[in-house]
């Protein structure tokens, strides 16, 4: 009985270790095009990121007082809810496992950047019925310069700071971090099946809303840096799999890098378009420059007026 019980933990050690050993770097069979996620995420973004704004506008201020939160703050605090699940999913299904530690980090680094732009833009777009113009600096504005004592728009600065610099950054970073590191395993033999290589009708019917949502997203959220860099990372690695191995991305890779190069594309339009508007060129001075959609809006606006 003994030397029964001996083989036996043996071999069900054995088995443990060969289950973590394959574990380790699979996540398990391929899964498809992950249609139900993928939808998820762009009506989600959609409505709780790219409809925040507008549902703040459309909504009359008696039912949200500016002294609370407002629709769109709550449409935020959605997003920094179901966002994380949705990438820890992503990142769970991927065909080659991204280790845990990292997975969770990205996660948590992203809610907290979005928590901070939560409260940053929360009294940034607020500031709209005190007649603050989003075309212009936070000093340029004229309810800024009759503001007393003048220390008080050093404060408003900072806000502005955390709001589209500190919080943009901490909260897209990762966010495309996490994309990256899907791509990065998505990648199947060129001999697999057809399946698990092409694009199928609901990628290509998704494929527009969500480059239309990330054009938003670089451009309002000025990180063209952090998005650039993220397509360049997907596309050495597509390159270098496929020199060094017999390996081409995958549906969902394929769906993930199609989007972010239409992106690219209305990215480009977009600029083309206001390449000579001399007031946004004040407002953004720098090397890139890539104009926020409701800065445009905001100049458009009073000019008709």
């Amino acid at each position: 009985m003994a030397v029964r019980r001996r083989q036996g933990g043996k071999s069900s050690d054995e088995n443990v270790q060969t289950h973590q050993r394959s574990s380790g770097s699979k996540s398990g069979g391929h899964v498809g095009f992950l249609t139900g996620l993928w939808t998820l995420m762009t009506l989600q973004n959609w409505i709780l990121d790219f409809g925040r704004p507008i549902a703040m506008i459309m909504f009359p201020l008696e039912w949200f007082p500016l002294s609370m939160p407002s629709v769109g703050d709550y449409f935020h605090m959605a997003y920094n809810v179901i966002t994380p699940f949705c990438l820890l999913q992503l990142l769970d299904l991927s065909p080659r496992r991204v280790p845990a530690t990292l997975r969770y980090l990205t996660v948590v680094f992203m809610v907290m950047g979005a928590s901070i732009h939560l409260v940053g833009d929360s009294v940034n777009h607020r500031l709209i019925y005190s007649g603050y113009q989003f075309h212009l600096s936070v000093r340029d504005n004229p309810i800024m310069q009759k503001l007393e004592p003048r220390s008080l728009v050093d404060s408003f600065e900072l806000l502005y700071f955390y709001d589209e610099h500190l919080g943009h950054l901490m909260w897209y970073i990762p966010f495309f971090l996490a994309l990256v590191l899907f791509a990065w395993g998505s990648f199947v033999p060129s001999s697999a099946p057809a399946a698990q290589r092409s694009l199928p009708i609901t990628g290509h019917l998704l494929l527009w809303p969500s480059a239309l949502y990330y054009w938003y997203l670089v451009t309002e959220g000025q990180i063209f840096s952090a998005y650039i860099v993220s397509v360049v990372a997907i596309l050495v690695i597509v390159f270098y799999r496929r020199l060094t191995s017999d390996y081409v991305l995958d549906c969902n890779g394929r769906f993930l890098l199609y989007t972010f190069l239409l992106t690219l594309a209305m990215i480009a339009g977009w600029v083309g378009y206001l390449w000579n508007d001399k007031v946004l060129r004040q407002k953004y001075p720098g090397l890139i420059y890539i104009p926020e959609p409701w800065s445009w809006y905001s100049l458009s606006f009073n000019l008709k007026r």
